[in-house]
């Protein structure tokens, strides 16, 4: 089978397409003929070896996808079902993964494949910040900060399930029709000098209950200005130090909290993933896809996922 391997740690250029032996499961393990893989920015830090958890190499990289079970010893998961792919014991950049049956769900008839691999870290990150992280309730003010984006998509999606009023940010024109789309009820561009204000404005002075952040680095500062009494920024993406005033917390009585899907799939991934199967089958959830790339392109992937102007979903196609 073919798949990107990845030899040694640096640029893009170490995802290389090669010729693999066919993966043979174990007791217990489930084959899945992949045609789909989601790309993630997280995937990006491990290859360039500036994560914090590296793997042994050479590796292939991914852990979202979707296709069709090759081989299961599982009842509820027979050979032929097409199913998405939230954990992968080999990777999913490759035409074949394995995985344990607690990363493996069913994929609706109306959902595709390329759909199927955007659902497993965006829509978990989304969730685990949403609901368990930021304790997202019915009618609170929601404000996603970078929405056009794959976990934005998500988290628009799952707060208009909710019951919730969603404000969002994106940098283009492009991506500000997608976050509307996608049920903000305001969206502001992040360039606009005056978007702070036209943001605080928009709550009628009061602030936002709760912000999920993408680039903290960059806008942590202004978050806390945003945040109404008692309201938490969720950190979901950063790419380097920053500095806050604390005091900001202070009298609003207001929470910074960061989030690791690592940690959470740990002990509550089946809980997530359940909820998010439940939204895909009623149609609530719908994952909306940008780019389709060949598997033998995913350094130009890497390369594109890592632009502020990325809208929806980049999937390697198989």
């Amino acid at each position: 089978m073919k798949a990107i391997r990845v030899s040694r740690f640096g640029e893009p250029s170490v995802l290389e397409l090669q010729d693999v032996p066919a993966l043979s499961p174990a007791p217990g393990q489930i084959l899945v003929r992949l045609h789909a893989a989601g790309v993630n920015p997280v995937e990006t830090y491990i290859r360039s070896g500036e994560y914090v958890r590296l793997p042994d190499l050479p590796y292939t990289p991914g852990s979202d996808g979707a296709g069709v079970i090759e081989h299961s010893q599982v009842p509820s998961l027979p050979r032929g079902t097409r199913v998405y792919v939230t954990a992968s014991l080999t990777g999913t950049y490759a035409e074949q993964t394995l995985c344990v049956p607690d990363g493996v769900f069913p994929l609706p008839s109306n959902i595709s494949f390329e759909q199927g691999a955007a659902m497993g870290i965006p829509y978990g990150t989304a969730a685990w910040a949403l609901f368990n992280r930021g304790m997202a309730r019915s009618g609170e003010t929601l404000l996603v900060h970078g929405a056009s984006g794959g976990v934005g998509i998500a988290a628009l999606q799952l707060a208009k399930a909710a019951g919730l009023r969603i404000f969002g940010t994106a940098g283009t024109p492009e991506g500000l029709d997608i976050v509307k789309d996608q049920g903000a009820e305001a969206v502001f561009n992040h360039r606009d000098p005056q978007y702070l204000g036209q943001i605080k404005a928009a709550t009628g002075g009061r602030g936002v209950d709760i912000i999920l952040e993408m680039l903290a680095n960059q806008n942590l500062g202004n978050d806390i200005d945003l945040l109404a009494q008692r309201g938490r920024v969720v950190v979901i993406g950063s790419r380097g130090p920053v500095e806050i005033d604390p005091r900001g917390l202070m009298v609003r009585e207001a929470d910074i909290r960061g989030i690791s899907l690592f940690i959470a799939v740990s002990g509550d991934g089946v809980e997530i993933f359940r909820r998010i199967a439940s939204g895909l089958e009623s149609g609530e959830l719908n994952p909306v896809i940008g780019h389709r790339i060949p598997l033998g392109d995913a350094a130009l992937a890497h390369e594109q996922i890592m632009t502020s102007s990325a809208r929806g979903k980049i999937v390697l196609t198989m």
